[in-house]
């Protein structure tokens, strides 16, 4: 009697060629090794995540501070004309009036609002009803197309100073 080669346990050695279906022997092995590894990693990765949470510590938001407004930006939403700067006589001085221009107002009713007014030809400025300008002058009140304004001493006569006359109205 003859007796293959393959018989007994000389498959389960590595002495036989391969499976009925194609794929070696070992596959069962290495795929086990494989789920276990898998295993191992994720059961590691859980626990360093439970270990190395930590309680939140709040971070205060850096203070941002206001910016400055563009006063030609606001000249231009009250209102304004472009200004053109004219010169006069060194000789004889100018009026207390002359310095300032009135470029917007806004009349929040009563005693209160706030007046855009540009001094010596320099960028406007908003100033609040009370407010002390250049010069010792004080903004007094403010109406719809005006501003008044007076000496803060109360010494001299106070000034108006009036808005321009919108483009297309007629009296």
């Amino acid at each position: 009697m003859s007796r293959a080669s393959t018989f007994g346990h000389s498959v389960f050695l590595g002495e036989g060629a391969a499976a009925p279906g194609g794929a070696p022997r070992r596959a069962p092995g290495a795929l086990a090794v494989l789920l276990w590894l898998a295993t191992g990693l994720s059961v590691g990765y859980w626990v360093l995540q439970a270990m190395g949470r930590s309680p939140l510590t709040p971070v205060a938001a850096p203070a941002v501070a206001a910016p400055a407004p563009d006063t030609a930006s606001v000249a231009r939403v009250l209102g304004a004309v472009q200004a053109v700067a004219v010169d006069t006589p060194a000789s004889a001085p100018a009026p207390l009036s002359s310095r300032f221009q009135l470029l917007g107002v806004i009349n929040a009713g009563g005693a209160d609002g706030a007046a855009l007014i540009a001094i010596d030809g320099q960028p406007p400025k908003p100033y609040r009803v009370g407010a002390e300008l250049d010069g010792g002058v004080v903004l007094q009140s403010v109406q719809r197309r005006s501003a008044r304004l007076a000496p803060a001493g109360g010494g001299q006569q106070g000034f108006a100073l009036s808005l321009p006359a919108p483009p297309g109205d007629t009296p």
